[in-house]
């Protein structure tokens, strides 16, 4: 009978650790390519936000600066301090609106023109949260009735 002769080399270990390296390598780049594969597609509710809440803030921003410019301007303030009044006080409300809904939207670059009984109110407004950013122009015309 042949007895086999057991030999203390490292050979095989080192093929084992070959493979469990590939593999780890193969592993991390399907990951990867998964991640990759799957950027901006829509699977988390949340990621539409700043959509939703862009196309909320562009339905309400004539709207809301008409009826608050009219109620200001029904007040006593001018036209123009009705505007602004009225624009500014539709920007912090959007801002507290989107606080609540976990979005920032922020109003910058308010302006007012226009003479006579009709003012423009334009203004920019940065719409985002983690996932994503959107600027808009918003745009309303008031006209006050005399």
């Amino acid at each position: 009978m042949m007895r086999r002769e057991l030999v203390s080399d490292d050979r095989g270990q080192m093929l084992l650790m070959t493979g469990l390296i590939l593999m780890f390598a193969l592993l991390t780049m399907s990951l990867n390519t998964v991640r990759t594969a799957s950027l901006g597609q829509p699977y988390d509710a949340q990621e539409d936000a700043v959509l939703d809440t862009s196309a909320e803030t562009l339905a309400a921003w004539q709207p809301l600066v008409e009826n608050r410019s009219a109620t200001l301007y029904a007040a006593g303030s001018n036209e123009t301090e009705a505007a602004t009044a009225a624009a500014q006080s539709v920007a912090d409300d959007l801002m507290r609106h989107g606080e609540a809904r976990g979005v920032e939207i922020i109003l910058s670059e308010i302006t007012i023109t226009g003479t006579g009984a009709e003012r423009v109110i334009t203004a920019s407004a940065g719409i985002a949260d983690s996932h994503a950013r959107l600027q808009v122009t918003l745009e309303a015309t008031v006209a006050f009735s005399q």
